[in-house]
């Protein structure tokens, strides 16, 4: 809500750009995996019963299952330019975000690589691998969902520790989007709000921590 946007040209400090990285890509492909593994241990740590490790399982790999579904659905009905685009346009790079995306994709990757004379390669990484469109963030999403489904979890245990931990990550997953240049604010909130919906549609088992 108040880092609503980034100054994408110009140098880029090494540990700021390997911390954004190291953030935004735990929630990309394929560091959410690693992610989904550590939040996934911690029923385990707490040894709750199988069942109940097995129950949770499968609602968090529904929960996510639903917020890609819903997100790739999502950007293609709205096809919103990233604001990187926006940022090859300044350049004088592309005549507008609408011809970068009429681009094929070694054009459009040609494009990128010349705007690394202004731009950190910090940034213009991620515009290499990420060409599609914004709304809403896929990172995002994971990352929300990631908050609301274990976030609960730990705070219905009075686990406050770990729960403050999950929240800041999510909050540093939605600023990494923006400092890289790939989402507007109203991207995350696209992504809050699906996924705070699409919890809802997770079916309910009663998990307590008792074993049987």
């Amino acid at each position: 809500m108040f880092y609503s946007q980034a100054t994408l040209t110009g140098s880029v400090n090494n540990a700021i750009g390997l911390f954004f990285t190291l953030i935004t890509d735990s929630a990309g492909n394929p560091g959410f995996a690693v992610t989904v593994i550590i939040l996934m241990s911690a029923p385990v740590i707490l040894k709750m019963p199988k069942q109940h490790i097995i129950k949770i399982g499968i609602q968090f790999t529904l929960f996510l299952v639903l917020c890609m579904i819903a997100k790739t659905a999502i950007k293609h009905i709205t096809e919103i330019p990233r604001p990187y685009t926006y940022q090859l346009q300044a350049l004088g790079i592309v005549e507008s975000p609408d011809i970068f995306y009429q681009m094929d994709e070694s054009q459009q990757q040609t494009a990128i690589k010349e705007a690394g004379n202004r731009v950190s390669h910090w940034r213009t990484d991620h515009w290499k691998s990420e060409t599609n469109y914004s709304f809403p963030s896929g990172h995002t999403i994971f990352a929300a969902a990631c908050v609301t489904f274990w976030g609960g979890f730990f705070l219905r245990r009075r686990h406050y520790l770990p729960a403050s931990g999950v929240i800041t990550w999510g909050v540093g997953v939605g600023i990494s989007r923006v400092w890289l240049g790939m989402h507007w604010p109203t991207d995350l909130m696209a992504a809050l709000f699906c996924a705070a919906i699409l919890y809802l549609c997770v079916p309910e088992w009663p998990v307590d921590d008792e074993k049987n």
